[in-house]
């Protein structure tokens, strides 16, 4: 059988060539085998029409297979002058062919260092393109917290805004004075709310002892 991997006819054919001859050989292999028991079984039936032939099965079967070997051989022969035949003239693609799909190829012709490079590039670009998802992701995340930081400036804003509307409304403009305004009001409720802790633990007293 040829060593020649015939890539280029296996990516036409979508089988190699050689492939194809191994299955036809062992096809006329089998062939033979079986036409030399069909042959060896008639032998045997016209043996058995002679009563006092002195021919055993045991001799008809070694010349059956002597003869088997004989015609293997003259096979072997044949058979490897047609796959020469076969392989250069019928499952042979010529140089000067190229395919359909590799028309491309023809067009712009590359080397290997070009297609190297050319594929340096594209590793390079890969990873250029993660960098920059990476960054985007980056810049995305910080969007969002710039976005929290900015509704929690606008809550304060509004706080601020509704304490200088209190402040108004109590004749305070100045937020200093506002701010004193809220502290001072702010004392004073802790100490009434004090002096009612203290009214309520004297209640709580007065009801035990009674």
């Amino acid at each position: 059988m040829s060593v020649n991997p015939m890539a280029y006819e296996a990516q036409f054919f979508g089988f190699t060539p050689q492939t194809c001859m191994l299955r036809v050989y062992i096809a006329f292999q089998d062939y033979l085998f079986e036409m030399m028991l069909v042959v060896e079984s008639v032998i045997l039936k016209k043996l058995d029409g002679f009563p006092g032939c002195k021919i055993s099965p045991f001799q008809i079967r070694k010349s059956t297979e002597k003869f088997l070997l004989f015609m293997k051989e003259h096979f072997d022969k044949l058979f490897s002058k047609m796959e020469e035949v076969l392989l250069q003239l019928v499952l042979n693609i010529p140089k000067n062919v190229v395919l359909p799909e590799d028309k491309v190829h023809e067009q712009y012709p590359y080397t290997k260092e070009q297609f190297q490079a050319l594929q340096d590039e594209i590793r390079q670009l890969q990873q250029q393109y993660r960098a920059e998802a990476s960054a985007g992701q980056a810049l995305r995340a910080e969007l969002e917290e710039q976005k929290a930081v900015q509704a929690e400036l606008e809550k304060i804003l509004q706080w601020f805004d509704g304490l200088d509307n209190i402040c108004r409304e109590h004749g305070t403009s100045n937020f200093k004075e506002s701010f004193a305004f809220l502290t001072q009001n702010s004392k004073k409720l802790q100490d009434v709310l004090k002096d009612v802790e203290e009214k309520s633990k004297k209640i709580k007293k007065h009801d035990q002892l009674l």
